[in-house]
């Protein structure tokens, strides 16, 4: 039984319907990705299930009592507003309870009274592993200054921070939009893990495939104003969708073969027509609207001119870079070659964009030299560059760059033909900047990068926002680029694919250069943290030398509720391993199994950690 659906929903924009007479619904339990082009309603679909906006026909219908957690692509939050107020949801008991506890802790010179009064409301509620988790949360999405005001903080700070809320808050069901914008390939595993970790209900858009494979097990795809639904994973449902695709071709043939023939009929038709002859003509109007308007569809096309690169390309000699006294780059050289392809990561903040800006020149080290090739021409694709004037038409801002493009052919096209190749249609291009769809403004600025005919191109988060059907193109235009490719990506499927080598800022101003792609530099770090965890289970550690000092009251309280803890932990694994021994349903074993292992990992460090206090404590 559904626990939301939508029942003949539709949407228009500027009297344009996105979709009519939508319907489907969600099922407890289940973990669906939204697919489909850009323009064609996705986002639109989640605010109208999310109850953010209403729908123009139809309706949302959701069982009863059933909570909803909504993680919009740019969220917006209250004036004056900061982290802590935000978080803690004043009609939250708990949460208003540990906000408390956390204040007064923070508290120089804390109120023992009050703390021990909030200690026991906090173990009657049993909310010290709520408290763990609120933590853990933050901590993974890099969230630490709570007293910091909300305004104050960049825009991928505040999508993580309103991701941060919806997970705390735990709903009955996630509908996120992008959640792997703006987040570190770190904190996206991690996320991937909190996601399927219990049987949660998810609806979300995104486009970063690893990730929906991993986490969703149906596919629901919105194009041309219909719904397709696939139970499968990703790669299932392109299976499926190929096999749909043929069999629509075959049958469009078909019916365009049968409309020609029904069309001479009509023709040679006399005026004064019987029964029968209204039946036909009724079945050539079904056939003639069913036909209408299909055919091939069209897909973006990516094609500029390379610029020729010469001999010496750009070469970064002991660059050094520090902004108030932090360094971030520290003694970093490299030559490039023709037809390098570079993978740019690490964490947020460690460095990535200020290593760009000084390959690119925006920014100029304190030390050390960049010399580039005199025909070097740098394509430079960044968030930074959606600066769009809304009033601006589409094809103004490609005809402000040139009028005719080049193609690799050595062909030109005219600004409105290379608008056409991106699939802006011709109502698209003579309309304002201001109504195209995020993904469409990403794609727009993506075409003015390559019109400028770059043979070092730079790729800074191109994933965002871009639906997966231009992200396939897109991959196949970049694995045929002859010139030096770097990409900044958070989508591993992409860094795999195209790049050869990595440079990995490692956050102390080191920059790593590994020679081999994502998955095989994850393998590695893996391989050496296994052989780190032989060496030190073989190895004794030395004695830890007795210590004088006392715990502290906060460490005291630790102690305490970590006993509680354990035993609530080693009750709760004994009951699933019980429950384990009854259970026949496969996919129910490995998600029971992935539960305990979690709970087994959550106990051993509980245990040390008390282990460490008791030593301490005596």
């Amino acid at each position: 039984m559904s626990i939301v659906s939508a029942e003949q929903l539709g949407y228009a924009f500027n009297d344009y319907w996105l979709f009519k007479n939508l319907t489907f619904g969600l099922q407890s339990g289940q973990r669906v990705a939204l697919v489909g082009p850009n323009g064609a309603g996705k986002s639109t679909l989640l605010k109208l299930l999310a109850e953010k906006i209403k729908p123009l026909e139809g309706k949302v219908v959701k069982a009863k009592d059933i909570s909803f957690g909504y993680l919009e692509q740019d969220p917006q939050f209250a004036s004056n507003q900061t982290i802590s107020d935000f978080i803690f949801s004043i009609d939250n008991q708990q949460q208003q309870l540990i906000k408390a506890y956390e204040l007064l802790l923070n508290n120089p010179e804390p109120d023992l009274e009050q703390i021990n009064l909030l200690t026991q409301k906090l173990s009657d509620l049993e909310a010290w592993e709520y408290e763990h988790k609120i933590k853990t949360i933050l901590s993974q999405l890099g969230i630490t200054n709570l007293d910091q005001q909300i305004s104050t903080l960049s825009g991928g700070q505040k999508k993580r921070l309103s991701l941060a809320k919806l997970l705390i808050d735990e709903p009955d069901v996630y509908v996120l939009d992008e959640p792997t914008n703006h987040l570190d390939i770190d904190t996206i595993e991690w996320l991937e893990n909190f996601l399927t970790t219990g049987a949660k209900t998810i609806l979300m858009v995104t486009h970063d495939r690893y990730f929906l494979d991993n986490v969703c097990n149906q596919i629901i795809e919105l194009e041309a104003g219909e719904i397709s639904q696939y139970k499968g994973k990703y790669a299932y449902y392109l299976e499926k969708k190929a096999e749909k695709t043929l069999a629509d071709e075959a049958s469009l043939a078909k019916n365009k073969n049968l409309l020609k023939k029904e069309l001479e009929w009509m023709r040679r038709m006399p005026q004064a027509r019987g029964t029968k002859s209204k039946a036909r003509i009724d079945a050539f109007y079904d056939l003639e609207e069913k036909t209408k308007g299909k055919g091939k569809q069209e897909s973006i096309q990516l094609d500029v001119k390379v610029s020729r690169q010469g001999k010496q390309i750009l070469e970064l000699d002991h660059i050094k870079k520090s902004f108030n006294k932090t360094p971030i780059v520290t003694d970093f050289s490299y030559v490039f070659k023709k037809g390098d392809r570079i993978g740019l990561m690490g964490k947020n903040g460690s460095g990535k964009s200020t290593l760009l800006n000084i390959i690119t020149g925006l920014l100029a080290p304190n030390a050390g030299k960049v010399t580039k090739g005199e025909t070097t021409v740098f394509g430079y694709y960044n968030q930074s560059g959606l600066s769009f004037k809304e009033d601006e038409r589409v094809i103004d801002v490609v005809k402000n760059i040139a009028e005719y493009i080049t193609l690799s052919d050595g062909s030109t096209v005219s600004a409105s033909q290379l608008l056409t190749h991106f699939l802006f249609a011709p109502k698209k291009q003579h309309g304002f900047v201001s109504l195209l769809s995020g993904g469409e403004k990403k794609r727009l600025h993506l075409m003015k990068v390559l019109m400028k005919s770059p043979n070092f191109l730079i790729l800074d988060e191109p994933t965002n926002d871009l639906d997966i059907d231009t992200l396939n193109v897109l991959e196949e235009f970049l694995e045929s680029y002859s010139g030096v490719l770097i990409i900044v990506s958070h989508d591993r499927y992409l860094v795999d694919k195209l790049s050869e080598q990595l440079f990995i800022t490692e956050g102390n101003g080191n920059v790593r250069i590994y020679n081999g792609n994502y998955s095989s530099y994850r393998f590695e770090i893996e391989q050496e943290r296994q052989e780190a965890k032989k060496a030190d289970f073989k190895t004794p550690a030395p004695p830890k030398p007795v210590s004088t000092t006392k715990l502290s009251y906060k460490e005291k309280l630790e102690l305490e509720n970590a006993e509680i803890e354990i035993a609530t932990l080693e009750a709760e694994i004994n009951s699933l391993t019980e429950k384990l021994s009854h259970m026949s349903d496969h996919l129910e074993i490995m998600e029971l199994a992935k539960q305990i292992e979690e709970k087994n990992l959550t106990l051993d460090q509980k245990s040390n950690r008390w282990l460490e206090l008791s030593e301490k404590e005596n």
